[in-house]
C-alpha cells in the first residue's frame, strides 16, 4: 500500500475533539478518499484504474476522505456489497473542484439563501455537500462532522477515470486491523495518518464551515 500508517492511539492525541474538519491524507498533489463496492466492481478498478464495468455513471458516488468514518459505513468491509474497500488517490484539484461547485444536501438557514435557492441550487448541482458526525473505530459517534461527497453527471465522469491518480485494494489491512477493534486491542490498531485540510482559498473555508483556527 502506497498509504501512510500510523498507531490510532497516536493520532487520537493530536486531533480535534469538535468542529467541522476534512480529516484527510493528503499533500500538495493529491488526497486518499475511500469507497466501498462489491467485489467485481472493486477488482475492475484495481485492475483497470479507473471505475468502468458494473460501475454505475448514472447514479451518485460519494466518496469520503476519512478512513474511520467510512469504516463506520461499511462495517469495516463486513456490509454486503461493500467487502471490497478502495483507497483512491484522488488528485488535489480536483476535489478543490468538486468542494467549489458542491451545494449542501439539506437546507438550514445558515446557507445564506432562501430555502426555494437552495431547492434549484440543488437541481442544478452534480456535487452534494454533506457533514456528517464523526465515528471511533467502534462506531460510536464524536462531537467531530466528518465530509463526505457526493457526484453525478459530468462530476462522476471526471472522477472514474480523468480524476484519479491510483486505486488501491485495502480490504485485507482493513480486515487486519478489525481484528484490533473486535478484540479491544486499540493499542496495536494502525489506521491512515490524517491531518485537518485546509484550502488557502478562505471562501472555501468559509463554505465548508472548516474550521481554521488551531485546534
Amino acid at each position: 500500500m502506497k498509504i501512510k500508517l500510523k498507531k490510532y492511539k497516536e493520532q487520537l492525541q493530536d486531533w480535534p475533539q469538535k468542529g467541522h474538519y476534512i480529516m484527510a491524507q493528503y499533500n500538495d498533489e493529491e488526497i486518499i478518499v475511500y469507497q466501498s463496492y462489491r467485489k467485481d466492481i472493486g477488482e475492475f478498478a484495481v485492475r483497470n484504474q479507473y471505475f468502468g464495468g458494473d460501475f454505475s455513471l448514472e447514479r451518485m458516488t460519494w466518496i469520503k476522505p476519512n478512513f474511520l468514518w467510512m469504516m463506520y459505513r461499511n462495517g469495516w468491509g463486513s456490509k454486503e456489497g461493500q467487502e471490497c474497500v478502495l483507497a483512491i488517490h484522488l488528485k488535489m484539484e480536483a476535489i478543490k473542484k468538486y468542494l467549489q461547485n458542491a451545494v449542501y444536501s439539506s437546507y438550514n438557514e445558515n446557507l445564506g439563501v432562501s430555502e426555494e435557492v437552495w431547492k434549484n441550487q440543488v437541481k442544478e448541482s452534480s456535487v452534494r455537500l454533506q457533514w456528517d458526525p464523526d465515528h471511533d473505530p467502534f462506531g460510536n459517534k464524536l462531537e467531530r462532522r466528518a465530509i463526505q461527497v457526493g457526484l453525478r453527471n459530468n462530476f462522476i465522469h471526471s472522477y472514474a477515470k480523468d480524476d484519479i491518480i491510483l486505486i488501491e485494494d485495502i480490504s485485507g489491512f482493513v480486515k487486519e486491523q478489525y481484528q484490533f477493534v473486535l478484540n479491544d486491542n486499540l493499542e496495536s490498531l494502525m489506521i491512515p495518518e490524517e491531518k485537518p485540510l485546509i484550502f488557502e482559498d478562505h471562501n472555501l473555508n468559509k463554505k465548508l464551515k472548516l474550521n481554521e483556527t488551531s485546534y
